[in-house]
């Protein structure tokens, strides 16, 4: 049996394999250089958040983006 420490841990895993294999890399690359370390950064870390802030934008504006970057908003319950 897992700890719940390391349950999170591999769904965290899980949650970035599936953004990673899903996201558009030639659209992120070509964005300017805050948003696409803000679009990385949600891949790795799915921080919503914060990755809209370093982008500069609005939450909607971000979420949109994601949306055009083909990165998907996942959670494993």
């Amino acid at each position: 049996m897992f700890s719940r420490e390391e349950e999170w841990r591999k769904e965290d895993e899980a949650e970035r394999d599936v953004r990673r294999k899903h996201a558009d890399w030639a659209f992120i690359e070509a964005q300017p250089s805050r948003v696409k370390a803000a679009l990385k950064l949600y891949v790795e870390t799915g921080d919503l958040r914060l990755a809209q802030r370093i982008a500069g934008m609005g939450l909607e504006e971000f979420i949109e983006t994601l949306l055009n970057a083909k990165i998907p908003r996942v959670t494993f319950i």
